[in-house]
């Protein structure tokens, strides 16, 4: 992220410089995404999902995903460009994190509304804005004093509130976000299972980008650890019928298999670096 404009400029100068970075457009782009998935949520909880404005809102709030997961990737792309780096092969540029929720922005935006799917994208745009906000606009509008030698910068208390949200609240968040990664797929297995209009392609789909999600997010391992052992727990117990501990062992069995054979990492050719966090 680059750094704020310089103080000497007016504000209004200053702001229209950050205002002309594409940094700028994604952060527009989380802003209007929270914006859109408040508005959804209020005609969801008053059982009015599909009125006009609630359309509106999900699909504006998917065309903002993709539009800032699209920067990301963009500015990826120019910067390997520039640096002469290979681009990769699809498999490669798959594996990217921010390609994925990319290609699953637009399978949202392009496919039957789902509520449960603009939650993970609005968890991250919450830590995505408060993140700009901090490091960039405030900064922009009121910048900090000059700074002696060999002292912290000076912060505002509001930048100062910011940074602890994001530091007390990021991994529980990560974790929320995982919780609701899993759930989704049910959600579309549920929907595949009562033959709902593309169901099926969406659940294929979404079972890859979950896949990937696995062998990429500590986060989405974690979770899966904590419903295995709570799985492990229930199905302990005496009073759970001998059927349905053999059958949460059968599960547990293929899982594994599937898990196994479908490693990403069997696919992608080369040394690769770390996958980055998503955008």
């Amino acid at each position: 992220m680059a750094p704020p404009p310089p103080a000497q400029q007016p504000l209004q100068e200053r702001l229209l410089n950050l205002a002309k970075t594409l940094q700028f457009a994604w952060f527009v782009g989380h802003a209007i995404l929270l914006i859109c998935t408040l508005r959804y949520g209020l005609s969801y909880v008053a059982f009015h999902p599909y009125a006009r404005w609630a359309q509106v809102s999900y699909r504006t709030a998917f065309v903002a995903a993709a539009a800032t997961y699209g920067i990301v990737v963009f500015k990826s792309f120019r910067a390997r460009q520039k640096s002469g780096k290979p681009q990769g092969s699809p498999v490669q540029m798959i594996a990217d994190e921010n390609v994925q929720y990319l290609i699953m922005a637009l399978v949202w935006l392009f496919t039957r509304q789902v509520a449960l799917a603009l939650l993970p994208f609005a968890v991250y745009s919450i830590f995505h804005v408060a993140t700009y906000t901090r490091s960039m606009l405030l900064p922009t509008i009121q910048p900090p004093p000059p700074t002696p030698a060999g002292q912290k910068p000076k912060t505002s208390a509001l930048s100062d509130a910011i940074g602890r949200f994001v530091k007390d609240y990021y991994d529980l968040s990560m974790s929320l976000v995982a919780g609701l990664e899993i759930a989704l797929w049910f959600r579309m297995l549920g929907s595949a299972i009562l033959f709902q209009r593309t169901s099926w392609i969406v659940l294929i789909v979404y079972t890859v980008f979950l896949r990937a999600r696995i062998s990429q997010s500590t986060f989405v391992q974690g979770m899966l650890h904590h419903i295995g052992a709570r799985g492990d727990q229930v199905a302990q117990r005496q009073d759970v019928p001998p059927a349905v501990r053999q059958g949460w062992d059968s599960f547990k069995r293929v899982a594994k298999q599937a898990h196994d054979q479908t490693d990403i990492n069997r696919y992608v050719q080369g040394q690769q670096a770390p996958p980055k966090k998503a955008q």
